[in-house]
C-alpha cells in the first residue's frame, strides 16, 4: 500500500480548494474510462460521449495522448498538476501550468504514466501540452462548464459536511471517508492513500491540499517537498446529480419540493448542502425546513459552526413507509447512487 508520514505542520496548515481544471480531469477521466457510479453520472456519460468519441476520431494523435496519458496506474503528472493552494483559481489560470510544460517534460511523464517507452507519434510530437490543454479546454467548455454553477453548489456542499465531520470525529474520521476502501488513517502520522505498492512518502511541513469533484475519480499529486494534494470523489449522495425519486404520495401529502427536502435528511445535511442537492433557492430550503421541524419531522443540531438536519423517528417511519409503499409491483424503487474512488 501507498502511504504518506504527515506530521502535525501539515495538517494545520492543510486545506479544501475547489478546481475547475480538477474537475475538468476527472470529467475526462470518467469519459475515457467509460465508468460511472450513480445514475447522475451515466445519464452525463450517455449525454456528452458520442461527441468525446467523435473529437477523438478526428484527432487520432491525441486520442494516443489522453490513453497514454491516463496510463496504467498514475496520471501524467503535467495533466494533473498540483494547484498553487493560495486561492481558488479560474480553469484559464490553471491550464497555463499544462499549456507551459516543456515537451520534453511532457513526453517524460507519459513513460511514467505508462510504465514503459512513449509510442512514437506522442514521443516525437512537439505539441503535446498544447493539444492536452485544448483537449481539457473542450471538456471543459462542452461538458463542465454548463453545469459548473450546480457542480460549484455540490462542491462547496461536500467541503462543509467535511469540516462538519472534522469537528466531530477529527482528522483521522475525516480522512478515513474521503475514498472508502482506498485511503485510512493508520495512526502514528501515517495516511494510507491507496492501495497500491507505492513507496511511502514523508509530508511533514508540505502544504496539504483537499480537492474534492463531482465525478468519482480520484488521485494524489505532489509538487517537491511543498504542496501535496489529494483529488476526492464528493460523497455519494452528493455527486449523484439525479438524487433520490419523491415518493408520489409523499409528494402530494408535503408538496414535491418539500418532499424533496426531506428525502434526502436521513443522514444529516445543512442548509447549503440541501440547496445544492436540491436546486432550490437558500430561502425557500429554509420555509420547508421550517415546516418540517414544526411537524416534528426532522430535528436540528450543531455541529461546530454548521447547523444540521436529519429524521427524526416519526420523520424516518414517514419517508420509509412510502418508499416501500411505492417499491411495490406497480411503482418503481427510490434509486441510491454509491460513488467509488478513482485510481
Amino acid at each position: 500500500m501507498g502511504w504518506w508520514q504527515i506530521d502535525a505542520d501539515a495538517l494545520a496548515g492543510s486545506r479544501f480548494l475547489l478546481s475547475p481544471l480538477a474537475e475538468a480531469a476527472a470529467a475526462l477521466q470518467t469519459l475515457d474510462l467509460r465508468k460511472t457510479a450513480h445514475p447522475g453520472e451515466s445519464a452525463w456519460l450517455t449525454d456528452h460521449l458520442p461527441a468525446y468519441r467523435a473529437r477523438l476520431a478526428d484527432e487520432p494523435v491525441d486520442a494516443l495522448l489522453v490513453r497514454a496519458a491516463l496510463g496504467t496506474a498514475w496520471n501524467a503528472d503535467f495533466v494533473t498538476p498540483t494547484p498553487l493552494g493560495e486561492r481558488e483559481q479560474s480553469f484559464e489560470e490553471e491550464l497555463t501550468r499544462i499549456r507551459e510544460t516543456p515537451p520534453a517534460v511532457a513526453v517524460a511523464d507519459l513513460s511514467v504514466s505508462l510504465g514503459g517507452p512513449v509510442p512514437e507519434p506522442l514521443r516525437s510530437a512537439t505539441d503535446l501540452p498544447r493539444r492536452m490543454a485544448e483537449l481539457l479546454t473542450w471538456v471543459w467548455r462542452e461538458t463542465v462548464l454548463p453545469t459548473w454553477p450546480r457542480r460549484r453548489r455540490i462542491l462547496e456542499a461536500d467541503v462543509l459536511a467535511r469540516t462538519a465531520q472534522l469537528t466531530q470525529g477529527g482528522w483521522a474520521a475525516a480522512l478515513d471517508e474521503l475514498c472508502p476502501g482506498k485511503m485510512r488513517w493508520l495512526g502514528d502520522g501515517r495516511l494510507q492513500i491507496n492501495t497500491r505498492d507505492h513507496p511511502p512518502r514523508s509530508v511533514a511541513g508540505a502544504r496539504l491540499l483537499f480537492v474534492p469533484v463531482t465525478p468519482s475519480r480520484g488521485w494524489v499529486s505532489w509538487e517537491g517537498t511543498e504542496r501535496y494534494a489529494i483529488v476526492y470523489p464528493c460523497a455519494g449522495a452528493l455527486a449523484d446529480m439525479e438524487g433520490p425519486v419523491v415518493p408520489e404520495a409523499l409528494g402530494a401529502l408535503l408538496g414535491t419540493a418539500r418532499a424533496g427536502v426531506l428525502v434526502r435528511l436521513e443522514s444529516p445535511k445543512s442548509t447549503s448542502q440541501l440547496v445544492a442537492l436540491t436546486g432550490q433557492g437558500l430561502g425557500s430550503v429554509g420555509r420547508h425546513l421550517k415546516v418540517l421541524l414544526d411537524a416534528r419531522l426532522v430535528r436540528r443540531r450543531r455541529a461546530g459552526r454548521s447547523v444540521l438536519y436529519d429524521w427524526t423517528e416519526a420523520g424516518a417511519v414517514l419517508v420509509r413507509a412510502q418508499i416501500r409503499a411505492q417499491s411495490g409491483p406497480r411503482s418503481g424503487a427510490l434509486g441510491a447512487g454509491a460513488v467509488t474512488s478513482g485510481g
